[in-house]
């Protein structure tokens, strides 16, 4: 696990790694260290990408599995990133290079804009199928980005979209070829210059409040 941040410009980009990327305790840390760092450093936008065929494969199935007695903790520590996310005062793009799975597809949700690869890869919600139940927090979240039919058709199906039925329902902002994918998500950023983060902040809480409650309240 190799998070990586750089700068494309005064646009901060952050590579989740290039394995499944799955929310490890060690790993969130390691994100929002790199927040805190994008926060503070005065960058203008946040781009976060993978370099493998993951974007993030979302929960630590395993860690969880290991350490049960510690799973509300657990549960907390994701949530919280999802709303830290959510409510970035910047603005905010994912690159996806393949696919985003549960929490992963959770944390692309929670950016303002999505591009996708367009001929591999999926976006998916899989509790349905794999018998976990949304927490309110995190049906909040996707229920916030989504249309009641994007919802439906992606929270209680668990089907797997591939970028261009991805775009159909507006998971996604683009499907775009392999070469141009993160490009595509930096000329999302790149047009709409300097924002001040304190009211980007502020707009972002008010626009989200009820997610943000659900996710930072077990």
């Amino acid at each position: 696990m190799t998070l990586t941040l750089t700068h494309h410009d005064k646009i901060a980009v952050l590579d989740l790694g290039g394995d499944e990327n799955r929310f490890s305790p060690a790993f969130l840390d390691e994100v929002n260290t790199a927040l805190d760092t994008v926060v503070a450093d005065g960058s203008h936008a946040l781009l976060t990408t993978a370099s493998g065929k993951f974007y993030s494969n979302g929960l630590d199935l395993e860690w969880l599995s290991a350490n049960g007695d510690r799973a509300d903790w657990y549960v907390g520590q994701v949530q919280a990133l999802l709303a830290r996310v959510l409510a970035f005062p910047l603005p905010t793009a994912a690159a996806l290079p393949g696919h985003a799975f549960g929490a992963g597809a959770m944390l692309a949700i929670a950016h303002d804009f999505r591009v996708m690869r367009a001929d591999r890869g999926y976006f998916c919600f899989p509790e349905a199928d794999i018998r976990i139940p949304f927490t309110k927090g995190m049906a909040a979240l996707i229920q916030s980005k989504l249309t009641p039919k994007a919802a439906i058709a992606s929270m209680t199906t668990g089907h797997r979209f591939p970028a261009p039925e991805a775009l159909v329902y507006d998971l996604i902002d683009a499907a775009v070829p392999e070469a141009e994918v993160t490009e595509s998500a930096l000329g999302l950023l790149t047009p709409l210059g300097v924002k001040d983060p304190s009211t980007l902040g502020a707009i972002k809480h008010v626009m989200f409040a009820e997610a943000v409650a659900a996710l930072t309240t077990l």
